[in-house]
């Protein structure tokens, strides 16, 4: 009796867990199929999305020299006139397209178009400095720090990457290999063209990384040119394992011939400068570079090298949808030894109230951050004076310094902004383009202070997208804060 219970329960276990199984695998199915039905059913491709630049650089291009890598990009533009600005399609023919020639997003307004490329060369050089900009961005994002270091003595590159300044498709196809290895190309150049004199990276967002993952090589290769030091805007040191996910979501797209799903965002492209389209591609070189740089912090921590790190300042909005600042915290600042390292966090607008409508308040993180007992790091923190004055301070902690100083730096919040962005820091108010006080007229499009109005769901472009702080109130800081950090300042 007992074993025919027995049995009778084993089967009935059997079947329903097969019937468990089965329904698991339709309900996957059925996911699946709606996921691919909505992403296929987005905007169309455009000849931008879809566009096979193949005079792009890579690590397996053969170009070892900087003047190699300029004669390749001048082909990429001139392959970019003929694959992509020659053949859009009459209805995009619009004054607000970046691949219609004489729109008001054509880069062609701007001279120089900052989708190159660029050298500055002082008459009398104190240094040298690489600029190494964003994933889906342009050298255009560093220029101004470029234009002020080259102002101050310091012979300047800003460096395109490859995959950008050119049309979304080419971030498609591009590892962070290729990225990696356009950086010693740029590097080698300014050591050679500036013998004797300091070289100094500043990097932006993933131009950051770059920067860091550079270094950090430097002190396996004693044939790589150093870095005296190095600064980073808004680096994308931490991000979330969601660009691992997504990656499959490409791959899915190109087993069925599905190209739309090679795309987290298909927007229109009306920024001269930056891509408005998001390869998912793009997240997962993000991910596997910011992964290759904790692989080679554990190993080099190993071999007791990370004593060679130059000194890096860091600038970070404390709330950035774009990377985290925890994550940077713990995946660098803390791994490296206190050699002249400074993380500069600037706080939300605290007498804006907002914190009753935000998703969380960073106050926590902060607190967490100043009660380190045995910081490694300067942490710099540029807040509200009070909880009822704009006016911001500097407030400092440094490794073995008794208790946080403050300084005034002459600055204050503009009354309607609550934070900063990941995409604000390396923007002056009056940048043409992105700042919320243009000086002068802009050559084309102006971004800085869009405030369309109307129905919601109506424009492609989402509204965060719009309302998202493109410029920094307090670049006079970074700006100075940067000078003297590379001995540049008025002395």
């Amino acid at each position: 009796m007992i074993r025919s219970l027995l049995r009778l329960t084993g089967h009935t276990l059997k079947h329903t867990l097969k019937a468990v199984s089965y329904s698991t695998i339709g309900a996957l199915v059925v996911l699946v199929t709606v996921f691919v039905v909505y992403m296929n059913g987005r905007a169309d491709l455009h000849v931008w999305h879809l566009a096979n630049l193949d005079e792009e650089f890579t690590a397996d291009s053969g170009v070892e020299t900087f003047t190699d890598y300029l004669a390749l990009e001048e082909r990429l533009f001139r392959q970019l006139d003929e694959l992509v600005y020659a053949k859009i399609e009459p209805d995009q023919q619009q004054e607000i397209n970046r691949y219609n020639r004489g729109s008001l997003s054509d880069p062609e307004r701007w001279s120089p178009n900052w989708n190159r490329s660029f050298t500055l060369s002082a008459a009398s050089p104190k240094a040298a400095v690489l600029l190494l900009h964003g994933m889906s961005d342009s050298p255009y994002s560093l220029r101004h720090l470029g234009e002020r270091l080259h102002a101050a003595g310091a012979n300047v590159l800003g460096l395109r990457m490859p995959g950008h300044g050119t049309a979304p498709s080419g971030l498609v196809e591009i590892t962070w290999q290729d990225m990696a290895a356009a950086v010693p190309i740029a590097m080698r150049h300014l050591a050679q063209q500036n013998e004797g004199l300091p070289i100094y990276v500043i990097g932006y967002s993933t131009g950051a990384a770059l920067a860091v993952n550079y270094a950090l090589a430097t002190l396996d290769d004693e044939t790589l040119p150093p870095i005296e030091r190095i600064v980073v805007l808004s680096p994308a040191i931490g991000v979330t394992r969601v660009a691992v996910l997504a990656v499959w979501q490409a791959r899915l797209g190109h087993l069925l011939g599905l190209e739309k799903l090679a795309w987290n965002d298909i927007l229109p492209e009306y920024d001269p400068f930056k891509y408005g389209s998001f390869a998912v591609n793009a997240g997962n070189i993000v991910y596997q570079l910011t992964n290759e740089i904790q692989q080679r912090l554990a190993a080099l921590g190993e071999q007791g090298k990370l004593q060679g790190v130059p000194p890096i300042l860091a600038f970070s909005s404390i709330v950035d949808a774009t990377v985290s600042t925890p994550a940077l915290v713990s995946n660098l600042f803390q791994q490296l030894p206190a050699v002249g390292q400074e993380l500069v966090l600037f706080d939300i607008n605290r007498t804006a109230e907002i914190e009753p409508l935000m998703n969380w308040d960073p106050a926590a993180v902060i607190q967490a951050l100043q009660a380190n007992p045995h910081p490694t790091f300067t942490l710099s923190l540029v807040t509200n004076e009070n909880p009822q004055s704009h006016k911001v301070i500097v407030r400092s902690q440094s490794p073995g310094q008794q208790g946080p100083t403050d300084s005034d730096i002459g600055l204050s919040w503009p009354e309607d902004l609550y934070s900063l962005a990941h995409v604000a820091l390396p923007f002056p108010p009056q940048d043409s383009l992105y700042g919320g006080q243009p000086q002068g007229k802009s050559p084309g499009i102006q971004l800085g202070d869009i405030a369309l109005r109307g129905e919601r769901g109506v424009l492609q472009i989402p509204a965060a997208d719009m309302l998202r702080l493109r410029w920094n109130p307090f670049y006079p800081y970074v700006e100075k804060r940067v000078l003297d950090f590379l001995g540049l300042g008025e002395s």
